[in-house]
């Protein structure tokens, strides 16, 4: 087991969506925390911050040489599937060769280094209803996005091959606090949030809601993270997911069920993905064999959140 409590662990991303949380966690675990990238987040305590870009394998180098860690945590990248499709060569260059820029940097000054790399779901693709896909599963990602995450995810067992301590966490769909609104349940929030203030007509633009997702809770993502650092075996890779489908018109009726006041579902063509996976449930038995992990907060606490922190964000300022 990696012993967290006075580790310096460096974490990519550590100002974007799973990051503070990811912090929190590590935390409480003991560990001495460095950040890279930006914005710097809030409300979390830092040992260092360095302003390092994916695409700058220099400013990598130095990241990793001033921060000299024990474990990294690199959950850095482009996130978006839907953003992928207008920037493809951006999202590959930043997800794939900047994970392989980043296992580089470790190689050269941390090279005993335990690394965490965050990967996603998507690159599975699309796989048979009903069926929860493990981590032996076929790998025939839809998006420039989860391309450059399968080869991100080959990157990572490529170093584990080459002697470097790397764990692959294969991370579905999760949402929560602190989530941009440009994704799919914060975005259906914030509207429903602008709709009960009176500035956005009773209408709730939505994608393409005829998929099943599997789909966490941040906050047990990141509880994830720690768990696969401290117990995850070196060159195995890890779904974190709950395991449980659900339909994104189940998550919307849940949604317009917490709003204030009546809503209306509207299909917006400008949402829809150019290809997208009808099904994509993970199986979640090898992380939870291993390491004891399994997510604890239902979805409708998550909804409640996210709609709450919507909410807050909407209300008129004093």
């Amino acid at each position: 087991m990696f012993e967290l409590r006075g580790a310096a662990v460096l974490v990519t991303g550590a100002g974007g969506f799973a990051g503070p949380h990811a912090v929190r966690a590590l935390a409480e675990r003991g560990a001495r925390i460095f950040g890279t990238g930006g914005p710097e987040p809030r409300g979390v305590s830092l040992a260092g911050w360095f302003d390092s870009d994916l695409r700058d394998p220099e400013s990598l180098m130095t990241a990793v040489a001033s921060a000299k860690p024990d474990a990294v945590l690199h959950l850095a990248g482009q996130s978006s599937a839907a953003r992928s499709f207008e920037h493809p060569t951006e999202t590959f260059h930043v997800n794939a060769l900047g994970s392989w820029f980043v296992l580089e940097a470790l190689r050269v000054h941390a090279p005993r280094a335990r690394v965490l790399m965050v990967t996603s779901g998507e690159i599975y693709g699309p796989h048979a209803e009903g069926t929860r896909i493990a981590e032996d599963g076929a790998v025939r990602p839809v998006s420039p996005y989860g391309l450059s995450k399968a080869a991100a995810d080959a990157f990572g067992a490529i170093a584990a091959e080459r002697g470097q301590d790397v764990v692959r966490a294969r991370s579905f769909g999760h949402t929560g606090p602190g989530q941009e609104a440009r994704f799919v349940i914060p975005s259906m929030a914030s509207q429903i949030a602008e709709i009960e203030t009176g500035s956005r007509a009773p209408r709730l633009a939505v994608g393409n809601l005829e998929v099943t997702r599997d789909i966490s809770d941040v906050r047990d993502v990141a509880r994830a993270y720690v768990a696969l650092i401290e117990r995850g075996i070196a060159g195995k890779a890890y779904n974190v997911c709950t395991g449980v489908g659900v339909r994104l018109t189940d998550v919307v009726a849940r949604l317009a069920a917490l709003a204030r006041i009546p809503v209306m579902v509207e299909v917006d063509p400008a949402r829809l993905r150019p290809a997208d996976v009808p099904y994509l449930v993970g199986d979640p038995s090898a992380i939870a064999l291993d390491t004891g992990w399994a997510c604890e907060i239902p979805l409708e606490q998550t909804l409640a959140d996210v709609l709450a922190e919507s909410r807050s964000r909407a209300a008129p300022s004093a």
